[in-house]
């Protein structure tokens, strides 16, 4: 007992709050992220990623993953993201090796009020353990902690990215992956294993399959993994009847990153009556991909049951709020010439990104934007341009609804420009912004009403 409340003082002393996201990819901007697994808890949205860190001398394994800690965010809305803090660190697990640095993919699900988060790690012991990682569990009595991690992993799993899933019938069932994926059933106290380890047959034997994500829906058990076929992951899919299968292949979910992102890792949620993919990309890291951030899209569903491919966005989720600062750098279409997108700060990517357009009539699209029902009567851009230009702000398409023209002044330092809106237009719209001159450059951070 003694141990326990040392564990959840230490816990406590972690926790924190912090508002970090907007309703656009990444979805977490205040530090490196990977591995998301989503989960509703109530009315909120949950996710528990890995952490990810850059190594340094003394500290993890140089150009390799790196992490020593969990944090976990949540929203009510998928547009404004809560950092909850620190859950979990690596030296005060007291079966972890503490300079590990291998805090790899968690999980975390409810059961009887009570929140199981699953993580796997290096242990210190290895006569009692073995080599390699073990997957060990973590209690609190909310979703945002603060954890107690239980003094040993669980016996008999060896290996990473822990799954927990609990069918209608209320069985409970851990899936993780070393190079194969496995499953077992759990008992209900959600920390041992309640039958034999099944290799789960029927997938792909070509390549490195890992990250395994079960869940239902009208009664097909879908399972989910990234999977190496060449030399990088995308998202694949197989169904059954039965939790531990046999499983059935049926294709891909997301492809390959197009940027060489090595790994992809996921997890699939339903929120208010729709599906969410959350995964990975390197968005703040695009030369190095230990370092990634997560994203997620809307997901859906064939008649069948098959699921429809779903291809990355940078939009991403949520309703932007037209009186928030809206990045359009996040858009959802640009045209083809004259527009690009740069980080703000080349020294420190997570200032974020800019628009830069460059030639006459060149535009971006930012989708669902809420204007709310009050008039809003003036438009903030914030931009720089060495050249001047003017700026059309319109909804219902680039040659729709003239909201402003906003002249951007010559300068070599970002402003804040305020001109009045000329018409206002109520409820959910899809904004464009467009670039009107030939011979001007005009870069865009972000805009927004008052």
């Amino acid at each position: 007992m003694k141990k326990q409340k040392s564990h959840w003082m230490v816990s406590s002393i972690f926790m924190c709050f912090s508002f970090i996201g907007i309703a656009q990819n990444p979805i977490i901007r205040n530090q490196y992220s990977a591995d998301p697994s989503a989960r509703v808890f109530g009315n909120r949205v949950y996710v528990y990623p890995s952490h990810d860190i850059l190594a340094t001398v003394g500290k993890g394994r140089k150009d390799w993953f790196c992490m020593e800690d969990y944090h976990v965010f949540s929203s009510d809305n998928l547009t404004d993201w809560t950092d909850h803090g620190i859950i979990i660190q690596q030296n005060k697990v007291p079966w972890v090796r503490p300079e590990s640095y291998s805090m790899w993919a968690p999980d975390c699900l409810e059961r009887d009020g009570k929140y199981y988060f699953y993580f796997p790690s290096t242990p210190k012991d290895t006569i009692s353990y073995g080599k390699g990682f073990s997957i060990g569990v973590a209690i609190a009595d909310k979703p945002s902690g603060p954890f107690i991690p239980q003094t040993s992993p669980i016996k008999g799993v060896r290996g990473i990215d822990p799954n927990v899933f609990i069918d209608k019938d209320g069985q409970a069932y851990l899936y993780w992956s070393s190079r194969d994926l496995f499953g077992a059933k759990l008992k209900k106290n959600m920390l041992e294993l309640d039958s034999e380890v099944k290799t789960l047959g029927n997938l792909p034997t070509k390549g490195l399959k890992e990250g395994p994500y079960v869940f239902e829906r009208k009664g097909i058990y879908y399972m989910t993994y990234p999977h190496v076929e060449n030399k990088i992951e995308r998202l694949e899919y197989a169904m059954s009847d039965n939790p531990l299968g046999p499983f059935t292949v049926m294709g891909t979910i997301m492809d390959e990153s197009p940027t060489g992102c090595w790994t992809n890792h996921h997890s699939i949620i339903e929120f208010k009556n729709q599906w969410y993919l959350f995964y990975h990309h390197n968005d703040y890291s695009p030369t190095f991909d230990k370092a990634r951030s997560v994203r997620a899209d809307s997901l859906s569903f064939n008649s069948d049951g098959t699921i429809i491919k779903v291809i990355p966005t940078l939009r991403g989720i949520g309703v932007s709020s037209a009186v928030k600062e809206i990045q359009i750098d996040r858009y959802s279409k640009i045209s083809e010439k004259g527009t690009s997108i740069a980080f703000v700060d080349a020294l420190d990517n997570f200032k974020g990104w800019k628009t830069v357009l460059s030639n006459s009539g060149a535009w971006v699209q930012y989708n669902t934007v809420d204007f709310g029902k009050n008039p809003l009567k003036t438009i903030v851009v914030k931009a720089l341009s060495a050249t001047g230009g003017t700026l059309q702000i319109r909804t219902n398409g680039l040659n729709g609804v003239l909201i402003s023209e906003v002249k951007i002044p010559e300068s070599t330092s970002w402003q804040n420009i305020k001109v009045p809106v000329k018409k206002f237009e109520k409820g959910i719209q899809n904004l464009y912004i467009l670039l009107k001159e030939s011979n001007k450059q005009v870069e865009v951070d972000w805009i927004s009403f008052e």
